[in-house]
């Protein structure tokens, strides 16, 4: 962890304050070093007052991705968060992690990006993603699974999601398999999983997330406006974007470690009782294809199972998801 990252993990741990003699000790700096890392601070937006009596205080924390504030505020976790970048602007955070990837970093790292200028979403389409208003990001992740078992990390990340977002927001969300979290009917998260695999095993896999935070309901395009919604518009308050970030990446550390150990049909459980798609009629579009029936359940791997018209019980593994009224 950086100095920027202990110094405010230790404010936050005392709201009473903490001395730079303290802090000093803690970190094995000067008390000067201190010094001029509170004043960074301060110049970034984090309001810190200091009294001798208290020493330091954090009073209040700007609505910006800062990588230092996000480790102070997730803490230790086991695989997911342990590396993180943020960047002002990039095409989209996908094609970083895909590079990270083949550097060989290790899993775990999360790539974060106030905007984007290519960001995009399942089945080619673009996904919006103005600045300042949402929380846009990636994660690393080197499973050990076999391609056709990835679903599960996508499953997975809608429970992690659903939890995180209900724990600070306190609304209550339903999934769309594979990869939607809807408000009311309206989609307000996406999830995007690219993998680069052999034939039998998974070298790498990337998470993509989009999650519309503050963005009020003029801001979409007109064509979404019924489609989509944000966190802002439901609550009829802004979030806090750092604090909902580090809420999701703990969640998700905690479902990628029920992943890794086997626990997969502990999450499907969970998986389904948020489900808006089981039990409902869907149509689902593979390419040319078009399956029609009732999404029934999920399998072991995480593939969605639909009984059609004729009896037929078919496995989908990827497809555009659309539920019949």
């Amino acid at each position: 962890m950086t100095t920027d990252a202990q110094i405010l993990s230790a404010l936050r741990a005392d709201a009473t304050g903490a001395s730079g003699a303290e802090l000093a000790t803690r970190l094995g700096i000067s008390r000067a070093a201190v010094w001029a890392r509170i004043e960074e601070l301060r110049r970034v937006g984090y309001e810190i007052v200091a009294g001798p009596h208290f020493g330091y205080r954090l009073v209040s924390s700007p609505d910006a991705l800062h990588a230092d504030d996000l480790l102070a505020r997730l803490g230790k976790t086991k695989v997911i968060g342990r590396d993180i970048r943020v960047f002002q602007e990039t095409t989209s955070t996908n094609d970083i992690v895909e590079k990270l990837a083949r550097d060989g970093v290790k899993e775990g790292a999360v790539v974060f990006a106030e905007s984007q200028t290519r960001g995009r979403g399942r089945l080619g389409r673009v996904w919006m993603s103005p600045p300042g208003k949402g929380l846009w990001f990636s994660i690393l992740l080197r499973p050990n699974l076999r391609p056709v078992e990835t679903t599960q990390l996508t499953v997975a990340s809608a429970t992690a999601l659903r939890r995180a977002i209900r724990d600070v927001t306190g609304l209550a969300l339903d999934i769309k398999w594979p990869n939607d979290l809807l408000i009311g009917g309206k989609k307000v998260v996406g999830v995007l999983t690219e993998m680069s695999a052999e034939v039998d095993r998974v070298r790498h896999a990337i998470l993509g997330i989009g999650v519309d935070v503050n963005l009020s309901a003029t801001e979409f395009p007109p064509d979404l406006r019924k489609l989509a919604t944000s966190l802002k518009v439901e609550t009829g308050e802004p979030v806090s974007r750092p604090e909902l970030a580090a809420a999701i990446l703990r969640e998700l550390d905690v479902d990628y470690a029920r992943i890794c150990s086997g626990k997969f049909p502990e999450v499907a459980d969970e998986w389904e009782a948020g489900c808006a798609t089981i039990g409902r009629n869907v149509s689902v579009q593979i390419g040319a294809r078009k399956i029609s029936g009732r999404a029934e359940a999920l399998d072991d791997d995480g593939a969605l199972l639909v009984r059609t018209e004729h009896g037929h019980l078919e496995r989908i593994i990827g497809g555009d998801v659309t539920l019949e009224k």
